[in-house]
Parts: structure tokens; sequence; C-alpha cells
């Protein structure tokens, strides 16, 4: 049986540190278990933090986990799960919102570092499209299909649909392979290339085209696949 909390010396407390110290001098063991609360009575709750970091191979592991996951963790149960999620959503929130005041797309890894988080996971496909200024700053997204420009029938119409909406001036499309493979299929050197014909008629610029995989992409454009 773990020790409890209540035995351990004050200073070594998760939420008694958090409070005299800041949350930035916990580790991320212990930020789970301060919103966790509470352990089992065969574990404590800093074990319980650990187990659950270590099941789900860590933060990033945590950030992707489903609801059913956390619930079905032994000692975690709805009421632990639903803090944990809620935490976790509003942490991805902020992020976005950070993005989006400052995004500025200057090369591929601009794009695939604002993308990787919101798509590279998916266990389906994605289609985004990030519509731009005449400065290559975002000014509207939008996904324009799920489960990929095959299965989902996507066309090129609504690849520019919101950039018409609103005048942008050029668009980059994305979408992740599940796999965790971004190397393109002829069906996705195919559709592109309809995308960069009908951006010619719009008048709205293509600029790329990116496929996310795990931890890695592949640039259309750079590769000159379009």
């Amino acid at each position: 049986m773990g020790e409890k909390l209540k035995n351990l010396p004050e200073e070594l407390r998760p939420r008694e540190r958090l409070l005299r110290q800041g949350p930035e001098s916990l580790s991320p063991v212990e930020l789970v278990a301060v919103l966790l609360g509470s352990g089992t009575p065969q574990e404590n709750v800093l074990d319980l933090s650990l187990r659950l970091l270590t099941s789900f191979g860590g933060l990033k592991g945590l950030i992707h986990s489903h609801p059913e996951e956390l619930i079905s963790f032994k000692g975690i149960g709805a009421a632990k799960a639903t803090k944990l999620l809620a935490a976790l959503e509003l942490a991805r929130r902020y992020y976005e919102i950070a993005q989006e005041n400052k995004i500025n797309f200057l090369n591929p890894e601009d794009v695939y570092n604002y993308l990787r988080y919101k798509i590279g996971h998916k266990k389906q496909e994605e289609v985004i499209v990030l519509s731009l200024n005449t400065k290559n700053q975002l000014c509207g997204e939008s996904v324009v299909a799920v489960g990929g420009v095959n299965h989902a029938g996507v066309t090129p119409r609504e690849i520019f649909r919101e950039a018409v909406k609103i005048g942008a001036y050029a668009v980059i499309m994305a979408h992740n392979h599940p796999s965790g493979d971004p190397t393109p299929s002829q069906e996705d050197i195919k559709f592109t290339g309809q995308v960069k014909k009908a951006s010619e008629i719009l008048g709205i610029k293509l600029l790329d085209h990116l496929i996310i995989g795990e931890n890695k992409y592949i640039s259309m454009k750079a590769e000159r696949l379009f």
C-alpha cells in the first residue's frame, strides 16, 4: 500500500508546493497528481499519477488519449477522467489561440509545427485548409473533409470555399496519413494537380500541400509534385 500523502512532509506535497512555489516547480507526475486529487486505498495519488503517465507513454500519449481509455484505467474512473480531459483540452485551446495570434507561415516547417498536434495523431484522415493574407499570415482555417480526399469525396471547390468567402490571397492544404508514413499516394498527387488548376482559375494561390505523418511530413511543393 502506498504511503499516504498526508504523511509526507509538507514541502513534498504537490498542492502545497504549487501554491508556495508556483506550478512550474512541479514535475508532470506532480501536476497530474494535483488534477487527480486523490489516489485509491491501494496507492497514493503520486503513485497513481506515475502509473498513468507511464502507461500512456508520457504527456504526449495522455493528451491523445480517448475518454473511454481514461475512464477504464484502474484508479481513475469517470470523475478523475473528466478533470484530466478538461485540463488537457484547455491547454490545447490555449496553444491554438497563442499560435493563431502570431502565426506566420514562412516555410513548410512552420505549417507542420502548427498542424502536427491538430491532425498528426488522428486515426482518420482529415483535410485542413489554411487561408492566408498577402503577408502569409493565417486569416482562416477549415476542416473540409474527414476520411481523406478519397473517402470523403472532397472537391477543389470545397478547398477554396472559405478562402473565397473571406477574400484570402492564398491557401495551404494539408492532410494526415494515419499510417504514419507521409509519402504521397498517386491519388494525393492527382488531387493536388486538380486543386492547382482551380487555384489558377480563382486567382487564389495554392502555396503548398503538406502530408503529415508520425513526427514527420512531406511538402508536395518542395518535392515539386505540383
